[in-house]
């Protein structure tokens, strides 16, 4: 009896298997060129398709892409995006280039996984008496500029009124065996990868937006049922069977609307031939 890896493994045999051999003559032609360019790609114009829909082989090759190809990939077809979507697959991608210990948290937005940019990642500062925006500038090395724009101020005078600040992280060397949390930042207004330097948050933390409020919900809602040109039960029935993935509701959403026009298309067709 074979073991489950057994059938991946005859895959890439094949592809190894069957790349052309290479030549023992200079001579070349335009046609053999071609032969030869469609013989080593992989694409459903060949037998070796079943590689690209067998999921360990693209668990494989997902987690060795960047983040940004890995978010390129989930728009490829259902299946690619089921496991570029998946959340172990994007947080060991996430990751992987940092060296990162872990990564906690959910954004609430589905774009923060296409970019692992050093400037997504913050220390997070807790500000005590005597702080200002130079002093803390001088204390990380960071420019004065970059830590107000990270944290959204038009001047200095907008440290008063906060518990803490977003600290810019230069050396990607303080990243390693790291522990981040994504967190949505009030005062920020945006989604950052904090670091704390003394190894976790403490406390209850009143700068971190609520990203479940009713409001935002309401907002949102309405955004989506005037995009899908629907009523409330029909947008709320495609965002329940999709588990609230907008791009999968509105996928689901525009499959069924084809096949109800495509019904209606026969059954026109149907009485025309009747007639």
């Amino acid at each position: 009896m074979g073991c489950c890896g057994d059938e991946d493994d005859d895959i890439l045999r094949q592809l190894i298997t069957d790349s052309p051999p290479p030549h023992t003559h200079n001579h070349s032609s335009e046609n053999s060129s071609q032969r030869c360019s469609s013989s080593c790609v992989i694409s459903p114009m060949n037998s070796n398709f079943s590689a690209l829909i067998s999921k360990d082989i693209l668990r494989s090759i997902f987690e060795r892409l960047p983040l940004s190809d890995l978010a390129r990939a989930a728009c490829v077809c259902r299946l690619w995006n089921l496991i570029a979507s998946d959340r172990e697959m994007r947080t060991r991608v996430f990751k992987s280039p940092w060296q990162l210990k872990d990564v906690i948290g959910n954004p609430s937005s589905r774009s923060f996984w296409c970019d692992n940019g050093l400037h997504k990642f913050a220390f997070s500062h807790r500000l005590v008496r005597g702080d200002t925006v130079a002093s803390l500038a001088v204390k990380y090395s960071v420019q004065v500029m970059d830590l107000k724009r990270l944290n959204n101020m038009m001047s200095d005078h907008g440290i008063h009124s906060r518990e803490r600040l977003l600290i810019p992280i230069n050396n990607p060397e303080a990243l390693v065996n790291s522990t981040c949390y994504i967190e949505l930042d009030s005062h920020a207004k945006r989604e950052v990868a904090v670091l704390y330097p003394e190894g976790r948050p403490n406390g209850k933390l009143s700068y971190l937006s609520d990203r479940t409020n009713d409001r935002e919900k309401s907002r949102i809602l309405e955004t989506i049922k005037k995009s899908m040109h629907t009523d409330d039960a029909t947008m709320r029935y495609y965002l329940s069977v999709s588990n609230g993935d907008l791009r999968a509701a509105f996928s689901t959403f525009s499959d069924d609307l084809k096949w109800e026009q495509q019904q209606a298309s026969t059954s026109t067709l149907r009485e025309l031939l009747k007639s």
